[in-house]
């Protein structure tokens, strides 16, 4: 696996986390990382599930705090996915384009 902090292409396993993430240890830079590192799903207590659910109901232009209602989530949360997702978003175009 490639280390997603430096690029470097050794990398070793380093133990898991107690949910059962992998965590990586880089040769190059030394520093552990999870595999989910540089994800939207990185350290946060939503499930993929209700991810894909935000974003779904979101891209169908329901209001921030309908998407909210309907998915059990804090406002606060929905705005953080929303923009984290805007953000990746616009880093695969501009490498795109």
């Amino acid at each position: 696996m490639e280390c997603k902090l430096c690029g470097h292409p050794k990398t070793h396993k380093h133990g898991k986390m107690p949910n059962g993430h992998q965590h990586y240890y880089c040769l190059g830079c030394q520093q552990t990382f999870l595999e989910s590192f540089d994800t939207l799903y990185y350290y946060r207590h939503v499930s993929p599930k209700q991810i894909q659910q935000v974003l779904q109901a979101h891209s169908e232009s329901t209001s921030l705090r309908g998407v909210s209602r309907i998915s059990g989530l804090a406002y606060n949360t929905v705005v953080s996915i929303v923009r984290a997702a805007s953000a990746k978003a616009q880093l695969v175009h501009n490498q795109e384009v």
